[in-house]
Protein backbone atom coordinates (compact mmCIF):
# COMPACT_ATOMS: atom_id res chain seq x y z
CA UNK A 1 0.00 0.00 0.00
CA UNK A 2 1.21 3.45 -0.99
CA UNK A 3 0.59 6.91 1.02
CA UNK A 4 0.42 10.43 -0.60
CA UNK A 5 -0.44 13.22 1.44
CA UNK A 6 -2.03 16.17 0.75
CA UNK A 7 -2.98 19.68 1.85
CA UNK A 8 -6.05 21.17 1.10
CA UNK A 9 -5.95 24.92 1.03
CA UNK A 10 -8.06 27.72 -0.11
CA UNK A 11 -6.91 30.03 -2.66
CA UNK A 12 -7.37 33.95 -3.51
CA UNK A 13 -9.17 34.35 -0.42
CA UNK A 14 -7.67 34.79 3.57
CA UNK A 15 -10.92 33.22 4.72
CA UNK A 16 -11.26 29.33 5.22
CA UNK A 17 -14.12 27.69 2.95
CA UNK A 18 -14.01 30.43 0.71
CA UNK A 19 -12.00 31.21 -2.10
CA UNK A 20 -11.05 28.11 -4.84
CA UNK A 21 -10.19 24.94 -3.08
CA UNK A 22 -6.87 22.89 -4.29
CA UNK A 23 -5.18 19.86 -3.24
CA UNK A 24 -1.67 19.92 -3.67
CA UNK A 25 0.29 16.63 -3.12
CA UNK A 26 3.35 17.49 -1.67
CA UNK A 27 5.45 14.43 -2.79
CA UNK A 28 4.10 12.64 -6.01
CA UNK A 29 7.31 10.81 -6.77
CA UNK A 30 6.13 7.35 -8.00
CA UNK A 31 2.37 8.68 -9.09
CA UNK A 32 1.98 8.23 -13.38
CA UNK A 33 -0.26 10.33 -15.27
CA UNK A 34 -3.76 8.23 -15.24
CA UNK A 35 -2.98 7.85 -11.79
CA UNK A 36 -2.68 11.71 -11.14
CA UNK A 37 -5.77 12.19 -13.45
CA UNK A 38 -7.66 9.77 -11.10
CA UNK A 39 -6.83 11.73 -7.72
CA UNK A 40 -8.16 14.88 -10.04
CA UNK A 41 -11.25 13.07 -10.53
CA UNK A 42 -11.60 11.72 -6.60
CA UNK A 43 -10.84 15.16 -5.08
CA UNK A 44 -13.32 16.52 -7.93
CA UNK A 45 -11.74 20.02 -7.46
CA UNK A 46 -10.71 22.93 -10.29
CA UNK A 47 -8.00 21.49 -9.89
CA UNK A 48 -5.22 19.37 -8.03
CA UNK A 49 -1.77 19.75 -8.03
CA UNK A 50 1.06 16.92 -7.70
CA UNK A 51 4.40 18.22 -6.28
CA UNK A 52 8.10 16.57 -7.98
CA UNK A 53 11.57 17.27 -7.56
CA UNK A 54 12.97 20.20 -9.79
CA UNK A 55 14.67 18.73 -13.22
CA UNK A 56 15.47 22.18 -14.51
CA UNK A 57 15.91 26.21 -12.84
CA UNK A 58 13.69 25.34 -9.87
CA UNK A 59 12.70 24.81 -6.46
CA UNK A 60 10.30 22.07 -7.73
CA UNK A 61 8.01 20.94 -10.72
CA UNK A 62 4.02 21.07 -10.46
CA UNK A 63 2.15 19.16 -12.71
CA UNK A 64 -1.47 20.50 -12.93
CA UNK A 65 -5.32 18.22 -13.99
CA UNK A 66 -8.96 18.78 -13.83
CA UNK A 67 -11.18 16.51 -13.25
CA UNK A 68 -10.69 16.14 -16.54
CA UNK A 69 -7.52 16.51 -18.35
CA UNK A 70 -3.84 17.85 -17.31
CA UNK A 71 -3.02 21.48 -18.05
CA UNK A 72 -0.04 23.33 -18.58
CA UNK A 73 -0.28 26.32 -16.66
CA UNK A 74 -2.64 27.61 -14.03
CA UNK A 75 -3.15 30.31 -11.50
CA UNK A 76 -4.50 29.10 -7.95
CA UNK A 77 -2.54 25.80 -8.29
CA UNK A 78 0.60 27.28 -8.61
CA UNK A 79 -0.40 30.19 -6.29
CA UNK A 80 -1.64 27.22 -3.43
CA UNK A 81 1.71 25.10 -4.25
CA UNK A 82 4.00 27.90 -3.48
CA UNK A 83 2.08 28.75 -0.39
CA UNK A 84 2.21 25.23 0.60
CA UNK A 85 5.62 24.84 -0.25
CA UNK A 86 7.15 27.64 0.97
CA UNK A 87 5.95 28.15 4.83
CA UNK A 88 8.52 25.00 5.47
CA UNK A 89 10.98 26.10 3.40
CA UNK A 90 11.08 29.84 4.74
CA UNK A 91 11.60 31.09 1.80
CA UNK A 92 10.57 34.92 -0.02
CA UNK A 93 10.68 33.98 -3.64
CA UNK A 94 9.75 30.36 -4.73
CA UNK A 95 10.69 29.09 -8.74
CA UNK A 96 8.21 26.27 -10.12
CA UNK A 97 8.83 24.38 -13.15
CA UNK A 98 5.46 23.76 -15.03
CA UNK A 99 4.54 23.03 -18.54
CA UNK A 100 4.57 26.47 -19.81
CA UNK A 101 7.87 27.20 -17.71
CA UNK A 102 9.36 28.15 -14.63
CA UNK A 103 7.29 30.68 -12.58
CA UNK A 104 8.60 32.79 -9.74
CA UNK A 105 6.28 33.59 -7.00
CA UNK A 106 7.17 36.52 -4.37
CA UNK A 107 5.87 35.75 -1.45
CA UNK A 108 5.08 38.04 1.94
CA UNK A 109 4.98 36.76 5.38
CA UNK A 110 3.57 38.00 8.92
CA UNK A 111 5.59 36.32 11.78
CA UNK A 112 6.25 32.30 10.46
CA UNK A 113 2.97 32.53 8.17
CA UNK A 114 3.07 33.16 4.50
CA UNK A 115 -0.19 35.80 3.85
CA UNK A 116 0.62 36.67 0.36
CA UNK A 117 2.02 35.78 -3.04
CA UNK A 118 2.58 37.37 -6.51
CA UNK A 119 3.40 35.11 -9.67
CA UNK A 120 5.29 36.33 -12.72
CA UNK A 121 3.29 35.29 -15.11
CA UNK A 122 4.07 33.89 -18.92
CA UNK A 123 2.86 36.35 -20.94
CA UNK A 124 0.51 35.29 -23.24
CA UNK A 125 -0.37 35.27 -27.39
CA UNK A 126 -2.91 37.21 -28.26
CA UNK A 127 -5.26 36.44 -31.51
CA UNK A 128 -9.12 37.09 -32.25
CA UNK A 129 -11.89 34.37 -31.37
CA UNK A 130 -13.16 32.89 -34.14
CA UNK A 131 -16.32 32.12 -33.32
CA UNK A 132 -17.82 34.76 -31.58
CA UNK A 133 -21.49 34.74 -32.09
CA UNK A 134 -21.35 31.08 -31.14
CA UNK A 135 -19.69 31.97 -28.29
CA UNK A 136 -22.18 35.16 -27.22
CA UNK A 137 -25.27 32.60 -27.98
CA UNK A 138 -23.50 29.87 -25.31
CA UNK A 139 -23.50 33.25 -22.76
CA UNK A 140 -26.71 34.37 -23.27
CA UNK A 141 -25.31 37.31 -24.62
CA UNK A 142 -25.70 40.15 -27.62
CA UNK A 143 -22.91 41.19 -27.68
CA UNK A 144 -19.48 42.31 -25.63
CA UNK A 145 -17.90 46.00 -25.44
CA UNK A 146 -14.70 45.22 -26.40
CA UNK A 147 -13.10 42.84 -28.79
CA UNK A 148 -13.33 38.89 -28.50
CA UNK A 149 -9.79 37.87 -28.09
CA UNK A 150 -8.27 34.68 -26.97
CA UNK A 151 -4.91 34.53 -24.75
CA UNK A 152 -2.93 31.67 -24.37
CA UNK A 153 -0.59 31.49 -21.76
CA UNK A 154 -0.51 28.07 -21.12
CA UNK A 155 -3.98 27.59 -20.82
CA UNK A 156 -6.44 29.36 -23.49
CA UNK A 157 -8.58 32.11 -22.35
CA UNK A 158 -11.51 34.23 -24.31
CA UNK A 159 -12.48 37.40 -22.77
CA UNK A 160 -15.65 38.84 -22.84
CA UNK A 161 -17.12 42.42 -21.47
CA UNK A 162 -20.11 43.05 -20.39
CA UNK A 163 -22.52 46.16 -20.08
CA UNK A 164 -22.10 46.78 -15.94
CA UNK A 165 -21.33 43.88 -13.15
CA UNK A 166 -24.78 43.15 -12.73
CA UNK A 167 -25.11 41.55 -16.31
CA UNK A 168 -21.97 39.27 -15.14
CA UNK A 169 -23.76 38.26 -12.15
CA UNK A 170 -27.11 37.53 -14.50
CA UNK A 171 -25.31 34.89 -16.59
CA UNK A 172 -27.03 31.77 -16.94
CA UNK A 173 -24.52 30.21 -19.71
CA UNK A 174 -25.85 26.72 -21.83
CA UNK A 175 -22.56 24.51 -20.68
CA UNK A 176 -22.85 22.28 -23.25
CA UNK A 177 -23.03 24.64 -26.13
CA UNK A 178 -19.98 26.26 -24.83
CA UNK A 179 -18.19 22.79 -23.90
CA UNK A 180 -18.49 22.25 -27.82
CA UNK A 181 -17.11 25.46 -29.15
CA UNK A 182 -13.35 24.85 -30.89
CA UNK A 183 -10.22 26.17 -28.86
CA UNK A 184 -12.00 27.20 -25.67
CA UNK A 185 -10.42 26.32 -22.02
CA UNK A 186 -11.91 29.09 -20.04
CA UNK A 187 -14.13 32.21 -21.32
CA UNK A 188 -14.04 35.08 -19.14
CA UNK A 189 -17.17 37.13 -18.87
CA UNK A 190 -15.87 40.59 -16.96
CA UNK A 191 -17.48 44.04 -16.04
CA UNK A 192 -15.84 47.14 -14.04
CA UNK A 193 -14.09 50.30 -14.12
CA UNK A 194 -10.97 51.86 -12.73
CA UNK A 195 -9.24 49.56 -10.01
CA UNK A 196 -12.38 47.20 -9.58
CA UNK A 197 -13.37 44.53 -11.61
CA UNK A 198 -15.91 41.32 -11.52
CA UNK A 199 -15.39 38.39 -13.88
CA UNK A 200 -16.64 34.89 -14.05
CA UNK A 201 -14.76 32.01 -15.87
CA UNK A 202 -16.49 29.21 -17.26
CA UNK A 203 -14.31 25.84 -18.43
CA UNK A 204 -17.09 23.19 -19.14
CA UNK A 205 -14.75 21.33 -21.80
CA UNK A 206 -12.02 21.09 -18.78
CA UNK A 207 -14.82 19.63 -16.58
CA UNK A 208 -15.36 23.07 -14.45
CA UNK A 209 -18.69 24.52 -15.35
CA UNK A 210 -17.73 27.74 -13.00
CA UNK A 211 -14.11 28.38 -11.74
CA UNK A 212 -14.27 30.24 -7.95
CA UNK A 213 -11.03 32.21 -8.81
CA UNK A 214 -9.04 31.84 -12.31
CA UNK A 215 -5.56 33.16 -11.78
CA UNK A 216 -4.08 32.22 -15.39
CA UNK A 217 -7.37 34.45 -16.50
CA UNK A 218 -6.52 37.24 -14.30
CA UNK A 219 -3.48 38.41 -16.10
CA UNK A 220 -5.06 38.15 -19.59
CA UNK A 221 -7.97 40.21 -18.61
CA UNK A 222 -5.58 42.63 -17.13
CA UNK A 223 -3.50 43.08 -20.19
CA UNK A 224 -6.92 43.20 -22.23
CA UNK A 225 -7.78 46.12 -20.11
CA UNK A 226 -4.46 47.42 -20.96
CA UNK A 227 -4.80 46.73 -24.67
CA UNK A 228 -8.07 48.55 -25.36
CA UNK A 229 -7.60 51.47 -22.68
CA UNK A 230 -9.87 50.81 -19.90
CA UNK A 231 -6.55 51.13 -17.87
CA UNK A 232 -3.04 51.98 -17.86
CA UNK A 233 0.11 49.95 -17.98
CA UNK A 234 1.06 49.58 -13.86
CA UNK A 235 -2.20 49.81 -12.58
CA UNK A 236 -3.09 47.37 -10.39
CA UNK A 237 -6.83 46.10 -10.19
CA UNK A 238 -8.83 44.41 -7.66
CA UNK A 239 -10.89 41.41 -9.21
CA UNK A 240 -14.31 39.83 -7.59
CA UNK A 241 -15.27 36.14 -8.43
CA UNK A 242 -16.92 33.72 -7.33
CA UNK A 243 -19.74 34.99 -5.37
CA UNK A 244 -22.07 33.80 -7.30
CA UNK A 245 -21.37 29.74 -7.09
CA UNK A 246 -21.04 30.77 -2.71
CA UNK A 247 -17.01 30.69 -3.37
CA UNK A 248 -15.85 34.17 -3.17
CA UNK A 249 -12.57 35.10 -4.16
CA UNK A 250 -10.22 37.87 -4.93
CA UNK A 251 -7.55 38.28 -6.93
CA UNK A 252 -5.11 41.24 -7.67
CA UNK A 253 -3.19 41.71 -11.41
CA UNK A 254 -1.24 44.26 -13.17
CA UNK A 255 1.01 44.31 -16.32
CA UNK A 256 4.04 46.54 -16.44
CA UNK A 257 5.51 47.51 -20.23
CA UNK A 258 4.39 49.75 -22.92
CA UNK A 259 1.93 49.42 -25.94
CA UNK A 260 5.17 48.07 -28.02
CA UNK A 261 6.19 45.81 -25.08
CA UNK A 262 4.70 44.05 -22.54
CA UNK A 263 7.59 43.19 -19.82
CA UNK A 264 5.49 41.53 -16.87
CA UNK A 265 2.76 40.21 -16.04
CA UNK A 266 1.49 39.61 -12.44
CA UNK A 267 -1.02 38.13 -10.50
CA UNK A 268 -1.37 37.84 -6.96
CA UNK A 269 -3.82 36.69 -3.84
CA UNK A 270 -3.62 34.69 -0.44
CA UNK A 271 -4.22 31.51 0.38
CA UNK A 272 -5.25 29.40 3.36
CA UNK A 273 -4.31 26.25 4.81
CA UNK A 274 -7.80 24.41 5.54
CA UNK A 275 -7.11 20.57 6.10
CA UNK A 276 -4.37 17.59 5.54
CA UNK A 277 -4.63 14.32 5.00
CA UNK A 278 -3.40 11.28 2.73
CA UNK A 279 -4.67 8.58 0.25
CA UNK A 280 -3.73 4.83 0.39
CA UNK A 281 -3.42 3.10 -3.20
CA UNK A 282 -2.15 -0.33 -4.19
Amino acid sequence: MRTFRYVLCDVFTDRPLEGNALAVFTDARGLDASSMQALARETNLSESVFVFPAEADGDARIRIFTPKVEVAFAGHPTLGAAFVLGQPLERMTIALETGAGTIQVELERAGDRVTFGRMRQPIPSVEPYPAVAELLAGLGVEASKAPVDQYDNGVRHVLVMLDGKAAVSALRPDFARLASLPGLSTISAFAGAGEHWKTRVFAPAAGVNEDPATGSAAGPLALHLVRYGYIPFGQRIRIEQGAEIQRPSVLSACVFGTPESVEKVEVGGSAVVVARGEFRLP
